[in-house]
């Protein structure tokens, strides 16, 4: 019973059932409509030349009448579906006014009978019965499609055309997981392992759909622990990196000492960074949202660039604008571009460009440094990329600055984007909205 029960819920067992009986409905269609033709030619068909007129000749001459009655002869025209010409010194008649058929040039066939004959027309065969000076000619005319005839082609193409309709809007249906199941695996490829693809089918795509979620759990469940893992590494470290600063203290002044100061302090900011990731990367964190005065906020956090060599150029708009934002992360966010400016901008300027268009707050930092090849552009926000895979400080660190501002921008309900030219420079936007909802929002509203 569960076997057929299985089988019964296929999905490739459904789809044999749907083109079956499309294609039973569309014989049975065909059939009917041939079948209605043919009676319909059939009523109007006579038996083929000569053998009808070996036996009915004669009887159609006498109905016709002697002389002629050509009123009987269009009556037997129209009635035995033929084509008759009755011809005389004083008779010029014809049944079909539309016939082509010419007997001025005649060939002989065959006789008939002692009055009637066989001639060739053309392309037609004809009878010729000659009586009492009379001559009449009989053609078979040839069945065409009536207007009953036209009327059952349309109701079948009609049929037709609604069950490949109602075929299509059928397997449409049946294949809808489909649609629902690449949409949902584009939503958790994206990075929304929460996300899940509703499906209550018995058949195929129904299991498939229970992988592709059971699926989504494993990733999300495989995350989350390294996540935490990370995370507790990350706290653990932080131990042993106060120890070190510790003893750091009891050592000489000198180059080691500097040395080992700026080496603790490098791995102090990766552990940071890898904490601030990390909590920003988990759905459930909250921003510590307040209202700022947005482009004074952004010349407050350049105030310490100032003296930069290279010079930093910030422009404002002559109206500010209140952004609800994360003061201490927005802070991060922009240092750490800033930074990155500074350290691949070859000691050349840096503009910082701070506007308001349609609610949204941009700040875009632009440097003429190296540059950045257009392959790598795509995966700089990434954790851990990095375009040069040399790891010394001066190459630009670990990797983590960009992926953290990315989810800075993220975390506010904006996005980072990134442009470069090798070998002439990097421009570097971050589009915020102006007003950012947050649990904290209304809280630290008027802070500020």
């Amino acid at each position: 019973m569960k076997v057929n029960g299985r089988f019964r819920t296929s999905l490739f067992f459904r789809l044999f059932i749907i083109f079956s009986a499309t294609v039973l409905v569309f014989f049975v269609i065909i059939v009917l409509s041939l079948r209605q033709i043919d009676r319909n030619w059939r009523a109007q068909r006579i038996n083929p030349l000569p053998d009808f007129f070996l036996d009915n000749i004669t009887l159609i001459v006498d109905n016709i009448g002697m002389p002629p009655d050509l009123l009987r002869a269009s009556q037997l025209s129209e009635e035995l579906s033929l084509t008759i010409l009755i011809r005389s010194p004083h008779i010029n008649w014809q049944s079909d006014e539309q016939s082509d058929i010419d007997i001025t040039d005649l060939s002989f066939l065959r006789d008939l009978s002692d009055e009637a004959a066989v001639l060739q027309a053309g392309s037609e065969e004809v009878i010729r019965v000659a009586r009492g000076g009379y001559e009449y000619f009989f053609n078979r005319r040839v069945p065409t499609l009536s207007e009953y005839d036209m009327v059952v082609v349309y109701i079948g193409l009609t049929l037709a055309a609604i069950v490949l309709l109602l075929n299509f809007w059928m397997v449409r249906r049946l294949l809808e997981p489909v649609r629902q199941l690449r949409e949902g695996a584009e939503r958790i490829c994206a990075g929304d392992l929460s996300y899940r693809v509703k499906s209550n089918r018995p058949d195929e795509l129904g299991e498939l759909t229970e992988s592709v979620n059971h699926m989504a759990d494993s990733l999300q469940s495989m995350l989350e622990a390294k996540r935490q893992l990370l995370l507790a590494i990350s706290h653990e470290l932080r131990t042993p990196i106060t120890r070190a600063k510790l003893q750091l203290e009891f050592m000489d002044e000198g180059v080691i000492r500097t040395n080992l100061r700026d080496d603790i302090d490098e791995i102090d900011l990766l552990i940071s960074d890898l904490i601030e990731a990390e909590r920003l990367s988990n759905q459930h964190a909250a921003l510590l949202a307040e209202h700022v005065d947005f482009a004074a906020y952004i010349g407050l956090v350049l105030e310490p660039y100032k003296s930069y060599l290279g010079g930093l150029t910030y422009v404002r708009p002559e109206q500010d604008a209140s952004v609800s934002i994360d003061k201490l992360r927005t802070r991060l966010l922009l240092t750490n571009i800033v930074n990155n400016a500074i350290r691949h901008g070859e000691g050349g300027p840096i503009t910082v460009t701070v506007s308001f268009s349609d609610n949204e707050a941009m700040v875009e930092v632009v440097d003429k440094g190296e540059g950045i090849a257009p392959e790598h552009i795509d995966h700089l926000s990434e954790p851990f990329y990095r375009a040069d895979s040399a790891r010394q400080r001066h190459t630009g660190g670990f990797g983590l600055g960009l992926y953290l501002c990315r989810l800075i921008a993220e975390a506010h309900g904006g996005n980072l984007t990134i442009s470069s030219v090798l070998g002439e420079g990097t421009q570097v936007k971050v589009h915020l909205p102006y007003e950012q909802e947050s649990e904290y929002g209304e809280e630290h509203h008027n802070h500020h």
